[in-house]
């Protein structure tokens, strides 16, 4: 399963029907073809309110998306180097689960949901996403995610919020400063950019396989992050720093920038990114931003929700950590998707499951074995649970919990069924997703 391509994936033929009625042409984009790689591009910055992007930066760009699949919306009789009207593309990849390091499912990852101002209210959009979950329950692929820039969009479509994230704002001078052990042997270093993009994606890669929710980066991701794109304005203003252990291992990577204050000699310090494969590493890393001379404040997102930094610092009033949704998911295969992950407590129960585009609808039992292993079979009788796709995409990694849920009127069980449920679902570190996609 992890081999699918999502490249060799045709277009939705019923997505394809539904937009030539309105006069719209949905089709797979030819990234090889430099005039067409060229428009999706400018398309997705468009949509993304971005500036028109520069040659070097379609470059990149279109370099980027020849490994995914690529969908357009052009009007019939455009011109051939016509800017599509709505774009999406989409690449298989893993998503760590719970369970042993590494262990993962096959996630079909969506991006680059655009459609232009001049489009909307045309359905373009449902047809774009639902388009996109019938092919990937098509190619088999068990489960669906994206990281939404609005939050009201997706739920329609059977997508649930299941990674929250924190926005952690830190007043550095009333925090007072971290401590570190003799045991945190770790040192910190400044790095260059090019040094940079490969300290991101080698940490990357490495704590992302013991992160349920998190993904593997690319290229263009690391290059961007640490100022190396062309044509990318605030280049200059990104430093690097990394955590070094005693044998020479980077075990943690800082980037930042700087905002120079105008009322004072001072600057405020925002985090682009923060990854840590080790605790000592991860103390270190936030020690070096929240002692740093001249800083203010200090911002950061895309942090776990469990992210120990309030208990680092003297004053934990001088910590704000606000909460919300990021990584997104929607189950396609619920027996796939399910068994793919461990449980930390034995479970049997029946789901009854609805889905708006039918894909995952069904009653399914549910057999949680004493080792966490889960075997998910089609069901008949009565449910010892309700809900929809949405709820049990939030449900799926253990970051949302099921006597919420209950209480929020998303799931139809008693209150020991909930319980039982997060005993068996629930995980001992939040789940997080640390990039974008």
């Amino acid at each position: 399963m992890d081999n699918v391509d999502a490249r060799t994936v045709p277009a939705d033929p019923r997505s394809r029907e539904r937009l030539s009625r309105s006069g719209l042409d949905y089709r797979v984009v030819d990234m090889a073809d430099d005039a067409a790689g060229r428009a999706f591009a400018r398309a997705d910055a468009r949509g993304f309110l971005d500036p028109d992007p520069r040659d070097e930066t379609v470059a990149a760009m279109t370099a980027m998306m020849r490994e995914r699949r690529n969908i357009g919306v052009f009007e019939t009789a455009a011109d051939a180097d016509a800017l599509p009207v709505a774009t999406v593309d989409s690449w298989v990849t893993p998503m760590t689960v719970p369970g042993e390091p590494g262990a993962s499912v096959p996630l079909w990852a969506i991006s680059a949901v655009t459609v232009a101002g001049t489009h909307r209210r045309r359905g373009i959009a449902r047809q774009l996403l639902e388009g996109e979950l019938r092919s990937a329950a098509a190619a088999g692929v068990p489960i669906a995610g994206l990281t939404a820039t609005e939050a009201t969009i997706y739920g329609r479509y059977g997508f649930g919020p299941a990674v929250p994230v924190a926005q952690v704002r830190v007043d550095a001078r009333r925090s007072g400063d971290i401590v570190l052990s003799a045991a945190d042997d770790i040192r910190l270093e400044y790095i260059e950019p090019d040094a940079l993009a490969h300290a991101l994606a080698e940490v990357h890669e490495r704590t992302r396989l013991t992160r349920p929710g998190d993904v593997p980066g690319w290229p263009l991701r690391w290059t961007r992050m640490a100022g190396l794109v062309p044509g990318d304005e605030k280049a200059r203003d990104v430093r690097g720093v990394r955590a070094v252990d005693p044998s020479g291992e980077t075990r943690g990577v800082l980037v930042y920038t700087l905002a120079q204050l105008t009322e004072e000699f001072g600057a405020d310090l925002s985090i682009r990114h923060l990854d840590a494969e080790t605790p000592a590493a991860l103390r270190a890393l936030w020690a070096f931003a929240v002692n740093h001379d001249l800083v203010r404040t200090v911002t950061a997102d895309l942090r776990s929700v469990d992210d120990p930094l309030p208990w680092l610092v003297a004053n934990q009033r001088a910590v704000q950590m606000v909460v919300h949704d990021h990584g997104w998911l929607r189950i396609l295969d619920v027996p796939a998707a399910l068994g793919a992950r461990r449980y930390r407590a034995a479970l049997d129960l029946v789901l009854a499951v609805t889905d708006p585009l039918g894909i995952a609808e069904g009653t399914w039992r549910v057999r949680i074995a004493d080792d966490g292993n889960a075997v998910v079979t089609a069901a008949d009788g009565p449910a010892d649970v309700e809900l929809d796709v949405s709820a049990l995409s939030s449900l799926y990694l253990g970051g949302v919990s099921a006597p919420t849920l209950r209480a929020a009127g998303r799931i139809g069980a008693s209150a020991d069924v909930a319980r039982r449920i997060e005993d068996a679902f629930g995980s001992a570190e939040a789940p997080v997703l640390t990039i974008w996609y």
